[in-house]
């Protein structure tokens, strides 16, 4: 505010000035001549009109911005912060998803899939089952990255489907199902160590071995 109304002197300063300069008298000496410059009515009144316009706009300005900035304190004091919005949780069964599952367990038992019931797991371990032994196919090519990759992906849901179906039988049928268990996790361990390495003897000799042990797996988890 007090900027406008300085500038808004400064303009009425710069008026008044304008007419005493406008009007101005040039003197010659004694065979000279006297000319005499000076606006006429009209103009000055068109300079006083600029004047006072540009003075109005500066202090309009300024009103304009001082309520502005007053409006946006006022909005930014009603702004009201609360605390951390609640965690979003996980599904029953699980760690909460904003934090990281199962740290406190091996890195073999670290798991992102959701808990099935053991019915479901075990129409899942069929399915991974069935994925695992099409990689003949794959290892008659020698593609070996694609041999890795699938096996990789299946081995996990199988060896957490499998987790699931074992916890649910009763505590005598739980040794010997996890006895086997871990030989077929063995032949399965075996047969990427020979899809890295590109052996194609080693992955006949393996993947003959794990076809056997998953289908007796099948027939005592099912």
């Amino acid at each position: 505010m007090a900027q406008a109304m300085a500038s808004m002197t400064g303009l009425l300063d710069g008026t008044s000035s304008s007419r005493l300069l406008s009007s101005r008298r040039v003197s010659a000496g004694r065979t000279g001549f006297i000319v005499r410059a000076q606006q006429t009515p009209v103009e000055s009144e068109t300079v006083a009109q600029t004047g006072r316009r540009a003075a109005l706009g500066l202090i309009a300005a300024g009103l304009t911005g001082g309520a502005f900035a007053q409006a946006v304190l006022a909005e930014a004091r009603s702004i009201k912060i609360g605390g951390p919005p609640p965690l979003s949780g996980g599904l029953p069964g699980t760690l909460n998803s904003d934090q990281a599952r199962d740290t406190q367990l091996p890195l073999k038992q670290r798991f992102y899939l959701q808990p099935l019931t053991p019915s479901e797991a075990m129409a899942r371990v069929k399915e991974s089952a069935k994925e695992i032994l099409n990689l003949k196919s794959q290892i008659d090519k020698k593609a070996w990255p694609y041999v890795q990759n699938d096996l990789r992906l299946k081995a996990s849901y199988l060896r957490y489907d499998l987790n699931t179906i074992i916890s649910a039988k009763p505590k005598e049928e739980k040794k010997p199902l996890k006895e086997i268990y871990g030989k077929l996790f063995a032949t399965i361990d075996e047969l990427d160590h020979a899809a890295k390495i590109k052996s194609p003897e080693e992955a006949e000799k393996y993947y003959a071995e794990t076809t056997s042990v998953l289908n007796d797996v099948l027939a005592k988890v099912g």
